[in-house]
């Protein structure tokens, strides 16, 4: 049988206009057991629409590490470390992820307990809260009534030493139903989105990219940014902003010199925008939660200056401007028209570009109300390439 494609289904919320090439559903092939030419195909289809949806999947942990390892054949590490999140009880990724024993590359995430689950007798799961992390609340009457937010927008890296991971695959295993929920935005927009009880949120980074206005363009093709040591460390006394997309700046992050150890040459510097391996596009790829600093490229000979940002190029290290900078870059994609919030069912394979899309944890669960996923992604093998010469002489 032939390997089938379909459109995701979108909610009513989405502007259609603005999913034409992301996320296909996948049908006529098992992925855990590809041959080398169907993975061939599936690798060319997850470059191109950022998103693969298998429904109705039976995948051990080692047949999704297989798949996972596929995307980079030289990667072999969770890409966090395996086992560094739960060693690390003062990341804020401690709580909610649990290694399974013997593929330390897959992760248990989820809610409430889980017995005798691939060699764990019992796991303790908690789904992330943005009550715990935000620094405004919705209201506890408004919880019960089902509103909710964004917990963290973000790309799965570690941010620090290792690469970011090319490919995510999360397998979901147990999932509770219940009532739609309404994501708000609580940032005076007035914005809000219904979603799915527990969904997971994406939106694309070319798309991020695309929207904005020429100043901004030029702005992103020419910058980098640079994350601290030990970003989950540093950001877990702080407070995100009510939209999940940064930081507040209140000066609560833990300061230097109680981070752990780090080395200069493992801190990591990106450019803004990522370059898909497979179509040539840009993303707009940045983790607004550990970014630090911001250098900005002179424009190139020739360019435009009128209207420009940073026309002669700088370094931008004080923390909020840096921050109010993306926040005014990433802001527009997030909105409820430009968002894929994906309705879970159990034995759902989903599959993304995690170089070309951010995405966020969303919702609320009940203590009783378990819920299990298999996650998987690897340190990768080389670091996101950036805008070539080309691309800078065009968007600068």
């Amino acid at each position: 049988m032939a390997i089938e494609v379909s459109p995701l289904p979108l909610p009513r919320s989405a502007d259609p206009s603005k999913f034409t090439e992301f996320g296909r559903e996948v049908k006529g092939v098992n992925p855990g057991t590809l041959t080398p030419e169907e993975f061939k195909e599936i690798e060319q289809l997850l470059y191109k629409h950022s998103a693969l949806l298998f429904r109705n999947t039976d995948l051990t942990p080692e047949q999704q590490y297989a798949l996972t390892k596929a995307f980079d054949p030289t990667a072999d590490s969770y890409g966090h470390g395996n086992n560094k999140t739960g060693e690390t009880k003062k990341s804020i990724l401690h709580p909610d992820l649990k290694t399974i024993p013997h593929v330390p590359q897959v992760q248990l995430i989820g809610n409430g307990t889980v017995y005798n689950h691939e060699g764990l007798a019992e796991a303790k799961l908690k789904h992330p809260s943005h009550t715990t992390f935000h620094k405004t609340r919705v209201s506890e009457e408004d919880e019960a009534r089902g509103v909710t937010r964004f917990y963290r927008w973000h790309i799965d890296a570690a941010l620090y030493d290792l690469s970011p991971p090319r490919v995510t695959t999360l397998y979901g295993i147990s999932i509770p139903k219940g009532s739609k929920q309404v994501c708000r935005y609580d940032d005076d927009t007035g914005d809000e989105l219904e979603v799915p009880l527990g969904t997971t949120a994406f939106v694309s980074g070319k798309t991020m990219f695309d929207i904005l206005p020429s100043e901004f363009k030029s702005l992103a093709v020419r910058s980098r940014v640079k994350y601290m040591p030990h970003p989950y460390i540093w950001m877990t006394p702080a407070h995100a902003k009510s939209t999940g997309l940064g930081i507040e700046t209140e000066g609560l992050e833990a300061p230097m010199d109680e981070l752990p150890p780090w080395e200069e040459s493992k801190v990591k510097v990106f450019p803004v925008l990522w370059k898909n391996p497979v179509t040539g596009n840009l993303h707009f790829e940045v983790h607004p939660c550990g970014v630090c600093e911001l250098f900005v490229d002179p424009l190139p000979q020739g360019a435009k200056r009128e209207g420009a940002l940073y026309p002669d190029g700088a370094h931008i290290t004080d923390l909020g401007t840096v921050r109010d900078t993306l926040y005014k870059m990433q802001r527009p994609a997030i909105a409820p028209s430009l968002v894929y919030p994906h309705d879970w069912h159990e034995k759902d394979l989903f599959l993304f570009h995690n170089r070309g899309v951010l995405h966020s944890v969303v919702g609320a669960f009940k203590p009783d109300q378990v819920r299990a996923f298999h996650q998987c992604n690897l340190a990768a093998s080389d670091d996101p390439v950036g805008p070539n010469a080309e691309d800078v002489k065009k968007w600068a």
